[in-house]
C-alpha cells in the first residue's frame, strides 16, 4: 500500500506534473491500495492529474486520548490569561501562519452581530514572523480586548486551553489533515472549521461542529452560528465531538482501520 498527500497548489502541481505520468502514477496505479487519511483527500486525489487510477482506501490519523479531566490545568490558564474568564473563548491553536487563516478570525469579531463577551486565543508557535501583522491588524480593526496572542503552549496550559475552550476555530485555506482539530474533538471542544481542512466532512456528518468556505463572508457564519446556537445544541455538539474522536480519530481504532487495510491485501 501507498501512502500520500496528493497537493494542489499550484506550482507543486506543475512540478509533479512533469513528471506524474512516468512515475507517481505507475506507483500509484500499480499499488495494491493507496490509502488517504480522509474522504475529502481522497476525493481531491481524483481531480488532481487527469491520468488517474488507483485502488483507494481511507484510514484516519489518530491521537491518544487526553487524560481525565481536572480543574488544576483549567486553573491555570486562567491565571495566566485572567483577561478571557467570563468571556465565550474560541481557540486557535496552531502554526501562525498566512494558510491558517487567523486573518479571518479576527476581521469577522467586529462584524458579529451578537453582543456576547467573547475571545478569540491564537496559540502556537511563529515561524514566519506573521505575528507583529496579525497585532496591527487586531489594533486597526479595534478589538484589542478580544485578542490573546498566547504564544506556544505546552503540557497543562496547553490542556487548560482546550478545557477552557468555548469551541475551537480553523478557518484554514489548506490543511492536509488537521490534528488540532483532532485534539479539541478529544476534549469534547466543537471545530468551528473551513471546508479546506480535510475532515470537514467527518465533521459535518457526525454534527460535531460547524464548517463554511475560507472567505471573511465563511468565518463570520462560523463565529454567528455557534453563537446563537442554543445551550442544549451546544451540549449535544459537544457530545457529537467527544464521540467523533472516538469513533474515528482515537489512536486504537486508526490503528486497526489501517491494520485491517493491510492484512486485506
Amino acid at each position: 500500500p501507498f501512502r500520500s498527500s496528493i497537493s494542489t497548489f499550484p506550482l507543486k502541481h506543475l512540478k509533479k506534473w512533469l513528471y506524474w505520468p512516468w512515475a507517481d502514477y505507475r506507483v500509484l496505479r500499480d499499488a495494491a491500495a493507496v490509502i488517504f487519511t480522509s474522504d475529502e483527500e481522497r476525493l481531491r486525489a481524483r481531480r488532481s492529474f487527469w491520468l488517474y487510477r488507483v485502488t483507494e482506501k481511507v484510514s484516519s490519523l489518530g491521537i491518544e486520548e487526553p487524560p481525565p479531566a481536572g480543574p488544576e490545568a483549567r486553573h491555570l490558564f486562567l491565571a495566566k490569561f485572567p483577561e478571557i474568564e467570563k468571556t465565550r473563548m474560541l481557540l486557535f491553536l496552531g502554526r501562525i501562519h498566512p494558510k491558517k487563516g487567523c486573518d479571518l478570525a479576527i476581521d469577522a469579531l467586529p462584524r458579529r452581530a451578537s453582543g456576547e463577551p467573547i475571545s478569540l486565543v491564537l496559540a502556537g508557535p511563529d515561524q514566519v514572523g506573521w505575528t507583529r501583522q496579525l497585532r496591527e491588524r487586531v489594533a486597526r480593526m479595534d478589538v484589542s480586548p478580544h485578542v490573546t496572542f498566547a504564544g506556544m503552549l505546552e503540557g497543562p496550559l496547553k490542556r487548560g486551553a482546550f478545557e477552557n475552550a468555548d469551541a475551537f476555530m480553523l478557518s484554514s485555506h489548506q490543511e492536509n489533515f488537521g490534528m488540532s482539530v483532532i485534539e479539541a474533538l478529544s476534549f469534547g471542544v466543537p471545530v468551528l472549521i473551513s471546508d479546506r481542512v480535510n475532515i470537514w466532512r467527518e465533521i459535518a456528518a457526525d454534527h460535531a461542529g460547524y464548517v463554511e468556505p475560507d472567505d471573511l463572508a465563511g468565518t463570520t457564519r462560523l463565529i454567528e452560528r455557534w453563537l446563537h446556537t442554543s445551550p442544549e445544541e451546544q451540549n449535544l455538539m459537544r457530545v457529537n465531538a467527544r464521540n467523533c474522536f472516538l469513533r474515528r480519530f482515537e489512536i486504537n481504532r486508526a490503528a486497526s482501520s489501517l491494520l485491517a487495510i493491510l492484512q486485506a491485501q
